[in-house]
């Protein structure tokens, strides 16, 4: 006898597809809006859903379209508490009720396929109370068809409902847009994720590791359907099982353990056992890119809870990925964070581009324990000076910049003069500030022109006047060669206003000698330019780096550099 034919396999994503919005995953705040609509009797006429691919896009219209045609033995009347299946709704599951039209706009781009909608909606519905419009990947539709159906979807009949799926939202005109009630449906977050896969799984009676789930919820990227097609894949894998091993072979991952080895001897420099440790892990079957995307994720990783500490509670993460990463990021600088995650970046494009996968990625991975002991700036300036290196925390002392160049061929130096540690008192709250500056000299009169923001009156005090004599409540000034005269009165009404008192401000009759403030700081710039180059330091940079050059010096003043040297002011008759 002939055996029994079996029904064919169903995949998980379709076995444990949701039928109402009591089963569907992670979109709790468009469930929660829906309710209160339909709830209110504020039902609209048309809907748009979009995200990312797997998220229940095509799943909530169907139930939206159950929703809309429930009816039972007290009548038809929409709702939400679809526990209880209506008279339609077996129909709608299988996708054969004739009131309800599921199109896939990737294959009917054009304007005549919207015509068909457009001729239908004349007629009622045939059994349900709503005639449903599906229309997924709506984005695809040409400008003709979205053009045509525009009319229909805002003023369609009372028993048309329209319903739009898409993961372009952008590239919906903004004239369907703004008819349509617009969902966003979110990728479903870790926790809530691996809470659905154990249930499936205990559905199934299937046995499995927390860390086999952590590394399908991972891969998944918050794709319920993407997890769910791991998963399957992962039980035929494993022969009935989900174990971390066969969910390693099967995504062609390196042991997470092994990975945070990999990366902590890389950053600590020992490229030997580096090497040897990618050798191991392409042994045992770890895709050569996929090793790269795990160095680079883990970097990731580590900076993030470096930044946030919390991200180490993610619950999609190993134990050793907590613990290790959170010990790695508070010992590693954020500079060599983000150094190695610029190195990894681009070694995976070029593993992906190599004909030997591992030859390129053994490649970026010695330049990355290469670049993990480079000097920094500080670093290098200290040791050419032969003075030990400054302490992390303290700021740069002399930062060299070697141009966009980067590395071999001439580049441009920056150097600066090293600031002086400077230790100030810090008081135990903040002193009052006065409710109207004072101004002692003519450079205290430029910075509260500055702290003011009035840049034309700044503008005049440093280049088109030259200080004569100053005092409270008296300023003479000579004016350059070209000089704006009414700038005067201005300057004696800002300093009013600023100071509280009355200025006089005096244009000398004399013609004006010397230089103005920013002629003074010009001819200084161009003094220690030149005092830069018989500088031993800087000799012993630019012998270091062939054919770089001195671009500019910084000059770092004291509190009365840019103080011009005054006469003291006239005496008056009084004063003798």
């Amino acid at each position: 006898m002939a055996d029994a034919p079996t029904s064919p396999y169903l995949v998980l994503a379709r076995k444990y597809r949701p039928r109402d919005f009591t089963t569907l995953v992670g979109q709790d705040a468009m469930v929660q809006t829906l309710g209160n609509a339909f709830a209110q009797n504020r039902i609209h006429h048309a809907f748009i859903l979009t995200g990312v691919r797997g998220v229940g896009k095509t799943t909530t219209a169907r139930i939206l379209a159950r929703a809309f045609n429930y009816e039972d033995a007290s009548g038809p009347h929409p709702t939400l508490d679809l526990s209880v299946e209506g008279t339609h709704c077996r129909a709608i599951i299988e996708g054969r009720h004739v009131d309800v039209i599921e199109m896939d706009a990737a294959s009917n781009t054009g304007i005549n396929d919207i015509r068909e909608i457009i001729d239908s909606v004349k007629y009622a519905p045939s059994s349900a109370p709503y005639k449903v419009y599906v229309i997924d990947e709506v984005h695809m539709l040409s400008t003709a068809a979205f053009n045509g159906l525009l009319k229909t979807l805002e003023e369609p009949p009372p028993y048309v409902k329209f319903i739009f799926a898409t993961t372009e939202i952008r590239k919906v005109p903004v004239t369907i847009l703004s008819r349509c009630m617009r969902f966003d449906l979110r990728r479903i977050t870790p926790d809530i994720m691996t809470a659905y896969l154990e249930s499936i799984l205990g559905q199934e009676g299937i046995s499995f590791e927390p860390e086999a789930l952590a590394m399908i919820v991972r891969a998944g990227e918050g794709s319920a359907r993407d997890n769910l097609s791991l998963l399957d894949q992962a039980i035929s894998h494993g022969n009935g099982t989900v174990t971390a091993a066969t969910v390693k072979a099967m995504l062609g991952l390196g042991d997470r353990a092994r990975i945070i080895d990999l990366f902590e001897q890389l950053l600590g420099g020992r490229i030997g056992e580096a090497i040897e440790t990618m050798r191991a892990l392409y042994d045992m079957g770890a895709d050569p890119q996929t090793l790269v995307a795990d160095l680079a994720d883990f970097t990731h990783l580590v900076t993030r809870i470096k930044v946030v500490p919390a991200a180490a509670d993610d619950v999609s993460l190993t134990p050793d990925e907590r613990r290790r990463g959170a010990e790695l990021a508070g010992r590693l600088p954020m500079r060599a964070l983000t150094r190695a995650w610029q190195i990894l970046f681009k070694g995976y494009d070029e593993v992906a581009r190599a004909s030997n996968g591992l030859q390129a990625a053994e490649m970026a991975l010695i330049r990355l324990a290469y670049a993990a002991d480079l000097p920094s700036p500080d670093d290098l300036i200290a040791r050419l000076a032969n003075q030990p290196a400054p302490a992390p925390s303290l700021p740069p002392t002399a930062p060299v910049n070697r141009g966009p160049s980067g590395g071999g061929g001439p580049s441009a130096l920056r150097v600066e003069a090293p600031r002086p540690v400077v230790t100030e008192a810090v008081a135990a709250a903040p002193q009052p500030q006065a409710a109207l500056a004072t101004v002692a000299s003519y450079r205290e009169l430029i910075a509260l022109a500055g702290a003011k923001r009035d840049v034309l009156v700044k503008l005049a005090l440093e280049s088109q006047m030259r200080p004569i004599s100053f005092e409270q409540g008296r300023i003479e000034v000579a004016l350059a060669d070209g000089a704006d005269p009414g700038m005067i009165a201005t300057l004696s009404a800002r300093l009013q206003l600023w100071t509280g008192q009355r200025w006089l401000v005096n244009v000398s009759s004399k013609p004006p000698e010397g230089l103005t403030v920013r002629q003074e700081a010009a001819q200084r710039q161009q003094a220690a330019q030149a005092a830069a180059h018989d500088d031993p330091l800087v000799k012993a940079i630019l012998d270091t780096f062939p054919g770089a050059k001195l671009v500019n010096v910084t000059v770092r003043d004291d509190a009365t550099a840019l103080e011009p040297d005054l006469p003291p002011p006239p005496l008056e008759e009084d004063d003798e």
